[in-house]
């Protein structure tokens, strides 16, 4: 039986726009691409020249620092474009697929005689690796590192948020395969976290279940990592999506690389809010853009609106990413708004007399509903904080430069998804995400 943890702290943000439980094939888009801004502190080096053919699972970049770390096509074609940014820096590889997909596949795997060493190499040959993140830090997990846990968290409370349950559907052997491979890779446990109720751990043979209810962050890997056996001072450990989970398991059982999954697409401004199956790196107006309401600005986002990447019809889904969203944007301005009772407008405070509507849904857009200003130290960031740090001062750690402070104030337990509610509330309109992370790389440079 399922171990249960309620989550009291935290703020649930009801968007209008949910996906419904209905599957629809995305089909081949015109073009995929691998973009390395979507993995934190890498620096790419080139395996591949433009009008090479490759094949689903076929590297095509590797990290300078990290050789052994290959970054694989999502499917097989010809590349069409080595995007360029400033200083040459490489912003994308873009792939034209293939009619008919070839994967790459791996003969003679046999999971029961394999070790750790064993599964590092096969994960690291066919582009599975980045896959694996690595907690403190929120980067690519190191490969000389032995963790001291693997936490899986098949549960998303974020707006909007994908239902797992269903985008998993089908994928129980798939699970137990990848489970069964990832608990080779660490002296400890792997836990799997669920929704109450969830029948995703029917059947999960080697991985210590847990069941989370109440408020987002409850679906956070982070927030369960602190509840289930939090962080310390010199421990590492990893965490893996449910979906790339599947697709180690699917490794596992076929032989088959193969970089498909099914996302959400959500938001008040889809006409449409479904799941479709898609291949990762997918161009997001392949399976998006007939689907945005015509009267209405969109914003775009590659995942869901706290944590997010902006992104448009030319863009392209994040690898870690399983939902897209578009929301209204946020463009007009509101002549005394402040002062209005906005019936309509969201607050977690009682600001405003939509308080008193409970359990209704908003129609929220891109606005930030005010302009920069002086922190103003408040105590709303712990209302939704369940963690055991100070938010507020941890910021202000890092803005000040305090290695020491950054360290005792639980810098290694969070990263940017875990103080995006304090970012959503504040006042003061700060970037908390951004801070955090340039406080996490100035920590990655000192040690």
């Amino acid at each position: 039986m399922s171990n249960k943890i309620t989550i009291k702290k935290g703020l649930d943000i009801r968007l209008v726009g949910k996906a419904e439980n209905t599957l629809h094939e995305a089909g081949l888009a015109e073009v995929y691409a691998v973009c390395p801004d979507d993995y934190k502190g890498i620096t790419p080096k080139m395996l591949v020249a433009e009008g090479e053919h490759v094949l689903a699972g076929d590297a095509i970049f590797f990290d300078k620092a990290n050789p052994e770390v290959l970054f694989s096509s999502p499917v097989s074609g010809t590349v069409k474009a080595i995007v360029r940014g400033e200083k040459r820096k490489i912003m994308a590889v873009e792939i034209t697929p293939d009619a008919q997909q070839e994967h790459r596949r791996i003969e003679g795997i046999n999971p029961g005689s394999m070790n750790a060493q064993d599964v590092k190499d096969l994960l690291l040959k066919v582009g599975f690796w980045p896959m694996i993140i690595q907690r403190p830090f929120g980067i690519i997990a190191s490969t000389a590192a032995t963790p001291r846990d693997i936490f899986i968290s098949a549960l998303d409370t974020a707006p909007l948020a994908a239902d797992i349950d269903f985008t998993l559907q089908g994928q129980t052997e798939n699970l137990n395969a990848g489970i069964s491979l990832l608990k080779k890779l660490t002296s400890g446990k792997v836990y799997l976290s669920t929704a109450v109720g969830s029948k995703l751990s029917e059947g999960i043979k080697d991985a210590e279940c847990y069941e989370f209810a109440g408020k987002h962050p409850a679906g956070n890997v982070g927030t369960q990592i602190a509840k289930i056996n939090p962080i310390a001072k010199g421990d590492v450990v990893w965490t893996v999506a449910p979906h790339h989970v599947a697709m180690i398991g699917n490794l596992v059982r076929t032989g088959e690389v193969n970089f498909e999954k099914i996302v959400a697409v959500a938001g008040s401004a889809i006409e449409s809010p479904r799941y479709q199956r898609i291949i990762s790196g997918a161009k997001v107006g392949s399976f998006v853009k007939s689907n945005i309401k015509t009267d209405v600005k969109a914003r775009i986002i590659s995942g869901n609106p706290l944590t997010g990447s902006r992104t448009c019809e030319e863009g392209y889904i994040g690898f870690y990413d399983n939902m897209v969203c578009a929301l209204p944007e946020g463009d007009k301005y509101e002549l005394f708004g402040w002062i209005a009772p906005r019936f309509k407008k969201f607050s977690m405070s009682r600001s405003y007399f939509s308080w008193l509507q409970c359990g209704k849904k908003y129609d929220l857009d891109t606005n930030l509903n005010g302009g920069v200003r002086t922190f103003v130290l408040n105590d709303i960031y712990n209302k939704v904080m369940p963690m055991d740090i100070y938010p507020v001062y941890l910021i202000k750690a890092i803005l000040a430069g305090d290695i020491d402070k950054m360290e005792n104030l639980g810098i290694y337990e969070v990263i940017e998804e875990d103080i995006a509610l304090c970012e959503f509330i504040c006042p003061s309109k700060i970037e908390w995400q951004s801070i955090l992370r340039d406080g996490i790389n100035q920590m990655i440079k000192e040690l």
